[in-house]
């Protein structure tokens, strides 16, 4: 679908994406390129904090009425914070584009910031944090940061029940006017629509404000944790280890690597643990790249006298595969990838995140290629990044039951 792509950068600094689709549905996104990465130890959480917020209510629509507008129109509405993005999000039939445009536009353009709303929805946040606690498995996919990461990076990304109670209507405002600035600012938008209204729209609405986005400072690091708690049956363990950055080529030599490892019923370690060994249910695999970290990770459950046993047995397929892996293997979970990424790319909301996690993470130019990229991959860089996990290089985090 390269052919129907367009990137078009406004005088302002203001970003469109757009893919043309001949369907009857639209995805659209407004999203800053700002996240967690962006922020101080003491601010966590403000970036999440401000996406709540503006879906609260405008200068014209309370928060109802802004759900109403897009729902009635047969839309989904939604957002998310990620560590390089926030982003809000609906779905509409294509009629309606012009509906979603006009929300979304009002709620980046102008968020009340009540303050009764301020904290009824800290409240909110706070509930969210505690819920990813009680989950083990959310819970040891939120703590593999911090012995993957120091600082900002190493924390949770809803931040900490401390960073919540500390923010004031006045921080939220400061931050908001500093990052929601055109420049900083992008339109996504794949479906059936006309680009040449797309550009109007934002000519039309978006000014010359400039903003900066904050750099922080992190370090990488390899940390091993081992964590008890009560009420709890089974074990959560999750093992990371640090992935070329998103633009670098030997990220799809590390996709290749995880999907040798984790990709599916068919994949090396759900053979190993689960069918083999039958010491787990449950065995899943993530990768995150982005422009300025970058990880793999791997998550088992299982019980806790297994937790030391199935660390093991990841760290020897490691070993494996940086000394036996062959053309053949590699060959096929390439097929298996791109195969994958065809079947993603069937959803226009799929589609619309994907995009702007490319140009967040400076991989649009390569996003249509990302076949072309699989196919390049050399045998000799699998096995030099899975020789290099093996001698060590990893981090790990496990919950396991107290006695």
């Amino acid at each position: 679908m390269k052919k129907n792509f367009k990137k078009i950068v406004l005088e302002n600094g203001f970003t469109i994406l757009f893919e043309k689709r001949e369907i009857p549905s639209v995805s659209v996104a407004f999203a800053v390129r700002n996240g967690g990465i962006n922020e101080t130890c003491e601010e966590k959480g403000i970036s999440h904090f401000i996406e709540h917020m503006l879906y609260k209510g405008t200068t014209t629509r309370n928060s109802r009425e802004i759900s109403f507008e897009i729902e009635k129109k047969g839309g989904i509405l939604n957002g998310f914070t990620s560590e390089e993005l926030t982003a809000y999000w609906c779905k509409m039939p294509s009629k309606h584009i012009g509906v979603a445009l006009e929300i979304l536009g009002d709620m980046i353009k102008n968020p009340l910031f009540n303050e009764l709303e301020l904290d009824k929805e800290r409240k909110v946040i706070l509930e969210e944090i505690k819920m990813y606690r009680d989950n083990p498995r959310d819970y040891v996919f939120e703590k593999i940061n911090e012995s993957l990461y120091s600082g900002t990076m190493g924390m949770f990304l809803a931040g900490t029940v401390e960073t919540m109670n500390s923010f004031s209507r006045k921080d939220l405002i400061k931050k908001f006017k500093e990052v929601y600035s055109p420049n900083n600012l992008i339109l996504c938008v794949v479906g059936d629509a006309n680009l040449d209204e797309l550009v109007s729209f934002a000519k039309n609405n978006f000014g010359n404000e400039l903003g900066a986005v904050p750099k922080i400072n992190f370090e990488l690091r390899n940390n091993s944790h081992l964590e008890t708690r009560k009420g709890i049956d089974q074990a959560n363990l999750i093992f990371g280890f640090h992935s070329p950055l998103a633009g670098e080529d030997l990220s799809f030599s590390a996709r290749c690597l995880m999907g040798i490892l984790i990709g599916g019923m068919s994949s090396r370690l759900f053979s190993e643990i689960r069918e083999k060994r039958n010491l787990a249910y449950s065995i899943k695999g993530l990768n995150d790249f982005g422009s300025r970290f970058s990880h793999s990770l791997i998550y088992v459950g299982t019980m806790k006298e297994n937790v030391e046993a199935v660390r093991n047995l990841i760290l020897e397929e490691f070993k494996k595969i940086s000394l036996d892996l062959k053309d053949k293997e590699l060959e096929e979970v390439k097929e298996q990838l791109i195969g994958n990424n065809l079947i993603s790319l069937e959803d226009s909301q799929e589609q619309m995140v994907h995009l702007l996690h490319s140009e967040i993470s400076d991989t649009l130019e390569d996003f249509y290629d990302y076949e072309e990229k699989i196919k390049k991959v050399k045998l000799e860089d699998v096995k030099f990044l899975a020789k290099n996990v093996s001698e060590g290089n990893y981090s790990f985090f496990a919950l396991v039951p107290e006695d």
